[in-house]
């Protein structure tokens, strides 16, 4: 299928939770949660630290495979790095997946986000790549993570009046978090809810 990641309903800007598979240096499959910026129809960005087994066979390979899944239980799965090599296919994607694409990396650049709180700006990589095949079993979209702010923070907001004040507090750090993270890479549909409950706790005297 040609490649056009508007038809997992990716957009061009927006990051999108999913699950990388590669191939390990003796054969052997490897999948992680990973998080992808759509940068095109045809293009995505992703940003891994050094020292993961996923960068280490991006690098040796250059070409990874994308999954799309809402399936909580595989993301789980994958980040404690148990996924039995039964569910991978010939090819390296997840069998029970409900869609993927294969990417062929076209550069490595050092990341620069001075903002991280994590890990130094200079051990992650920042990876461009090219969407060569594309394997759609049945409709879905990518699941972008604003999508489950939005709703986190509109369930706390049920619950301000019902709490203490320290409670509302921990909401309120709660939603700036939120906020930051959805302003980052949710969908113009997550940024203008996430507005509306802004303004909402603003007009109810929360300080944001």
């Amino acid at each position: 299928m040609k490649a056009d990641l508007n038809l997992m309903g990716m957009e061009r800007g927006r990051q999108y939770e999913t699950i990388i598979t590669t191939k390990n240096a003796d054969g052997s499959k490897n999948a992680a949660p990973i998080g992808v910026i759509c940068a095109g129809e045809d293009k995505v960005i992703t940003r891994i630290f050094k020292g993961s087994h996923t960068l280490d066979n991006m690098v040796r390979e250059k070409e990874f495979i994308v999954n799309i899944t809402h399936d909580p239980e595989l993301y789980t799965v994958s980040l404690l790095g148990n996924l039995p090599q039964e569910y991978f296919n010939d090819d390296y994607s997840l069998k029970c997946v409900d869609a993927y694409f294969k990417c062929e990396t076209i550069n490595f650049t050092e990341a620069v986000k001075q903002s991280d709180p994590i890990k130094k700006k200079e051990e992650a990589i920042v990876i461009k790549s090219e969407v060569r095949d594309m394997v759609i079993r049945k409709e879905i979209k990518a699941m972008n993570r604003g999508f489950g702010y939005v709703i986190e923070s509109l369930a706390n907001l049920t619950r301000f009046d019902l709490v203490g004040d320290a409670q509302k507090e921990i909401y309120i750090t709660r939603f700036k978090e939120a906020n930051r993270v959805v302003l980052k890479v949710g969908r113009k549909e997550d940024i203008k809810a996430m507005h509306e409950i802004k303004k909402e706790l603003i007009k109810r005297g929360y300080d944001l």
